[in-house]
């Protein structure tokens, strides 16, 4: 298969989207585009990975889509490793059509089984022990690719006083904060989150938001860089987005809506700091469900009154999917923060 390198460029390359007075949006089209293809330029350039090589990732959303298009250019085999409940028949076959084998595996939890999924992963590498993993959860060239982005901000905007980015890997937060401080050492990071999700200290559990947030810690998750965090619910995103669309017209999906909630407040709070909001998906995957009110209609306690601002939690703790929270986490680790007691 045959791709011009434009067309990567062009996916990979976020337009400037104005949301506020203060606050300017990257929007891509694909931004796990960047990271994919560093990782594999960097493994082919040190033989790490060879022509014709079979590849595998465990992946939840885009990152799996922009590996799949990069194996497809290149003529490698892979294989991709999800949740039955995070991919629609649609997207699987759209992967499918690009030469990836899928396997869904089982979800009874409803929290990703990101366990099972890595046991499945690590299984098919022992079966066929030349097959490259790109790593995205721990590989550095997925910060590290994000070098780009924040040159970009740097570049376009001049000032950047807050960044505020989507967590789930923790590569283009954490990777573009990392470069962005290095230019302005003053600059605060906001990270949004989901509840349910354990990369600040909530418990796991059952999450209807996508494509953030995780059931298992990352080693691009640094919590260090981060200044504050929000939990964003699922329907606080989805009205996000429809009125990105409305208002906007700007049509991204329910991560990027996240995204824009908390960097307008962001910027509403803050007038006179520059904000810089990093919107990672375009919303054509959630045409038939966030953008569909018959799917809607289906989703209890749907329809809700869009929140406007977040609740300043003392203690962390999960909420409900219309809610939105705020804990200021003021640039410690993990284990520095009380965690909330398990309950069974």
């Amino acid at each position: 298969m045959s791709f011009d390198v434009d067309y990567f460029r062009a996916l990979e390359t976020p337009r400037l989207a104005r949301l506020g007075p203060n606050v300017v949006a990257a929007a891509f089209p694909l931004m796990k585009l960047m990271p994919a293809r560093f990782i594999l330029d960097q493994a082919e350039k040190s033989g790490e990975l060879k022509a014709g090589a079979h590849i595998v990732e465990t992946t939840s959303g885009t990152f799996g889509m922009a590996v799949a298009l990069l194996a497809a250019a290149r003529g490698f085999h892979l294989t991709l490793v999800t949740a039955a409940t995070l991919i629609d028949q649609a997207y699987q076959e759209r992967l499918e059509r690009l030469g990836a084998k899928v396997v869904a595996l089982a979800d009874e939890q409803g929290d990703g089984n990101q366990t099972g999924r890595l046991a499945h992963l690590r299984a098919v590498m022992e079966n066929e022990p030349d097959t490259f993993w790109t790593r995205q959860y721990d590989s550095p060239g997925n910060w590290q690719s994000y070098a780009r982005l924040a040159e970009l901000f740097v570049r376009s905007m001049g000032q950047v006083d807050w960044l505020v980015g989507c967590i789930g890997t923790g590569g283009s937060l954490c990777g573009t904060g990392t470069f962005l401080r290095q230019v302005y050492p003053h600059l605060k990071i906001a990270a949004v989150d989901t509840h349910r999700s354990v990369l600040f200290g909530q418990p796991l559990g059952k999450r209807m938001l996508r494509g953030l947030g995780n059931s298992v810690l990352p080693a691009n998750v640094r919590h260090h860089l981060v200044d504050e965090v929000h939990w964003v619910g699922a329907y606080a995103a989805y009205h996000s987005v429809h009125s990105l669309f409305r208002n906007q017209g700007i049509f991204m999906g329910p991560t990027s809506g996240a995204a824009a909630l908390v960097g307008k407040w962001i910027g509403r709070t803050n007038p006179d700091s520059v904000v810089a909001v990093i919107m990672p998906d375009e919303g054509h995957r959630h045409a038939n469900t966030v953008y569909d009110d018959k799917w809607l209609a289906t989703l209890p306690g749907w329809p809700c009154t869009p929140v406007r601002e977040p609740e300043t939690l003392v203690a962390i703790e999960p909420r409900d999917e219309w809610e939105w929270t705020r804990f200021e986490w003021s640039r410690r680790l993990l284990d520095e923060v009380p965690q909330p007691i398990a309950t069974s």
